[in-house]
């Protein structure tokens, strides 16, 4: 055995080792699928109070009331209960785990230090989430005139000895204004503000000028809640609408292809190149050779010590800055790993025509948007599945927390050239063009997607997303090896990121 195969081994090991703790840790970890939910529901709570002018069509009221249902203000409060819910019962799995850790300090430095700092991080934004979620379920109870409901909630959390104080005071305002008789803190107007955003916030506005008998400021307030109604009514129809329109497509094509694919049987789209494997020169070792020591070594290790080294971190002052690192860390770890692959095939130059094939001649555009129709009805199907089986944990990509959160033009459009153009091409280059090919030559083709979809989902580093993005790596994998050409599968894994960042943009807009 050589020395470079004995490394390779010990490295594999390494690799299996690091991956599987860290998809074991991301399971503290909240999902952002919670987080998208309650955004959601409240551009809906902002929506409902669009109020078309009475000349306007009865057909209008008639699809406002079809576009957010008949009851917004009761869906709203079951939405915010199960999240709560959900939280609690995370709470709990957290407690118990950090009542089995070691109770010494000695303990805790020799074994099990940055778990338990996990967990007590854990455990503080959970408990964050539930104080913010009983804030705003008392507004919304309130709002359902509710308000012996709404002043038991905000009671329970001004007296939890976990409550965060501004959530607390924040929770004596609320219960103030709408008591009977009610009372008003001098601070009252600065901590709605403060702590509560979007449709809450006007809410709890509109009941304290009226309180005050402050008349010219509640009409303010009320034309530029009529102006926020009419933005997030646009917001939901591009949210809703357009994913859902995009998903009708998809299931027609589905159909299609299926009913086809029994017609035609060999000769239909489906069927095409399905047991067409690639001719591959290498063996095993050499794919190892790739993903270990380009994509997991130089990715994981040697690109974050350069990046320790170099004093780029003291220069993240914002998100802009933030987004860049972000941007240029990737292609870093792109340039290096397609480095490594370029070395380690080099010997076996000139390929045959059919490996890494961009023909802009042929039809992948329509391969990659029929590609994207699919896979979004399939993905969404199980992502609601998945949902149910993590409870809300199971971690999420950091960069789509940073995308809800950011709302910056320029952060945005960096972290579209991140995961809208950069992340596309090196993955699809690499898992598509690369992997699914060389593990035909040990595989079929249908065998060959599911295993390179698989370790392009673990790649995330997300237990809760593995499922979900291996259906959508297998709907890449089949629009790939039918199309035999990267440009299709580069351009829906576009789309899909590109859509998801546009629906994450105008989601965390509705906060602000």
């Amino acid at each position: 055995m050589t020395l470079k195969r004995l490394l390779l081994i010990l490295l594999t090991l390494g690799a299996i080792l690091w991956y599987g703790g860290n998809l074991f840790n991301s399971w503290q970890k909240p999902q952002i699928q919670s987080s998208l939910e309650l955004y959601q529901t409240n551009i809906l709570l902002q929506a409902q109070e669009w109020h078309p002018e009475n000349t306007a069509p009865e057909n209008l009221q008639t699809a406002k009331t079809a576009f957010l249902g008949k009851q917004p203000l009761e869906t709203a409060a079951k939405q915010y209960q199960q999240v709560r819910k959900s939280a609690t019962t995370n709470l709990k799995k957290i407690k118990k785990q950090l009542a089995k850790q070691p109770t010494t300090s000695v303990d805790i430095l020799e074994s099990s230090n940055s778990k338990a700092q996990q967990l007590q991080q854990s455990e503080q934004q959970v408990q964050k989430l539930i104080a913010k979620l009983d804030l705003r379920l008392g507004v919304i109870q309130a709002a359902q005139k509710n308000t012996e409901a709404a002043l038991q909630t905000w009671t329970k959390l001004t007296t939890a000895s976990d409550a965060y104080p501004d959530f607390a005071e924040t929770a004596l305002v609320l219960s103030g204004i709408w008591s009977d008789p009610p009372r008003i803190l001098p601070n009252a107007q600065q901590l709605i503000e403060n702590n509560l955003t979007g449709w809450f916030r006007f809410t709890s506005l509109t009941q304290l000028y009226k309180l005050q008998q402050r008349e010219e400021d509640l009409s303010n307030l009320l034309v530029k809640a009529e102006e926020v109604a009419e933005s997030a009514v646009f917001k939901l129809g591009i949210v809703v609408t357009l994913p859902l329109l995009t998903g009708i497509i998809g299931i027609v094509l589905l159909i299609v292809l299926l009913i086809q694919r029994i017609v035609q049987g060999k000769n239909s789209l489906w069927a095409k190149n399905e047991d067409l494997p690639w001719s591959t020169p290498w063996d095993g070792e050499t794919i190892l050779q790739v993903f270990i020591f380009g994509f997991f070594c130089v990715g994981q290790f040697v690109i974050p010590l350069l990046l320790g080294v170099l004093p780029i971190a003291s220069l993240v002052t914002n998100i802009q800055t933030q987004a860049f690192l972000i941007l240029f860390s990737y292609l870093l770890v792109a340039f290096g790993t397609l480095t490594v692959l370029y070395v380690s095939i080099q010997n076996f130059l000139p390929l045959t025509s059919e490996w890494f094939r961009l023909r802009l001649q042929e039809k992948w555009f329509l391969w990659g948007f029929g590609g994207y129709c699919v896979a979004l009805p399939i993905v969404v199907l199980v992502s609601l599945i998945n949902q149910k089986l993590w409870q809300g944990q199971g971690g999420s990509n950091p960069l789509l927390q940073l995308a809800l959160d950011s709302q910056d033009s320029v952060a945005l459009f960096i972290l579209f050239c991140t995961a809208g153009i950069a992340a596309p091409l090196f993955e699809e280059f690499l898992f598509r063009g690369f992997l699914l090919p060389s593990l035909t030559r040990y595989l079929p083709v249908w065998g060959a997607i599911t295993i390179s979809s698989f370790f392009f989902a673990v790649a995330h580093l997300s237990l809760s997303e593995i499922i979900p993005l291996m259906f959508l790596g297998m709907v890449l994998g089949f629009v790939y090896t039918r199309s035999r050409n990267l440009l299709a599968p580069m351009l829906l894994h576009s789309l899909w990121n590109s859509g998801t960042l546009m629906s994450l943009f105008i989601l965390g807009s509705s906060g602000k």
